[in-house]
């Protein structure tokens, strides 16, 4: 028999907008990790933690990879608009969830906190503080963050979800309604 304790914790993390709790952990990581680096690295610094994994702080004035970081300074607005507009559509969207969702609202708690994250970023400083730097086989990636990886994963899960789960749950809800329709 599960614990009151779990029971109540289901119960909490049944209601979407109860995610939000992690977007804001996503957001507080990325910004005292970010905070660190910049004052813990010089702008360029790399120093190697393994074989394939730096500290190398970068700041990006674009969107990923560097996309539009020499547009002249109105990317700055563009994308923090883009930001605000995305934010507070993944904040309806959960609020729109059926209680007892899990999957889809984790994921766009994830997507929230790290959208929040690299928002803050670009209103106080107009650029993005990058410093976790992947490098393999002679292959560099782009620097990113915490806020970055925030996105990627909350982005996977959403495609997962709507390649595999979104079509389940419509199978699940076709088939309890075609169950509850009365028999004549």
């Amino acid at each position: 028999m599960p614990s009151a304790n779990a029971v109540g914790m289901r119960a909490i993390l049944d209601r979407p907008l109860n995610w939000l709790w992690l977007a804001v952990l996503i957001y507080v990581a990325d910004f005292y990790t970010k905070a660190w680096a910049s004052t813990s690295l010089h702008y360029g610094q790399s120093i190697e933690l393994l074989p394939f994994l730096n500290w190398t702080l970068a700041h990006n004035s674009g969107a990923a990879f560097s996309f539009l970081h020499d547009a002249g300074g109105w990317q700055r607005w563009f994308f923090v608009g883009i930001a605000v507009v995305v934010s507070i559509a993944l904040i309806i969207w959960m609020a729109r969830l059926p209680r007892g969702s899990r999957w889809l609202p984790l994921s766009l708690a994830l997507l929230l906190g790290g959208a929040i994250g690299n928002l803050h970023d670009r209103i106080v400083q107009g650029y993005v503080v990058d410093f976790i730097h992947f490098h393999w086989a002679g292959m560099s990636f782009p620097a990113f963050n915490i806020a970055d990886c925030g996105i990627t994963v909350g982005a996977i899960m959403l495609i997962i979800d709507s390649v595999f789960l979104e079509s389940r749950r419509e199978r699940l809800a076709k088939s309890e309604a075609t169950s509850q329709e009365p028999k004549t």
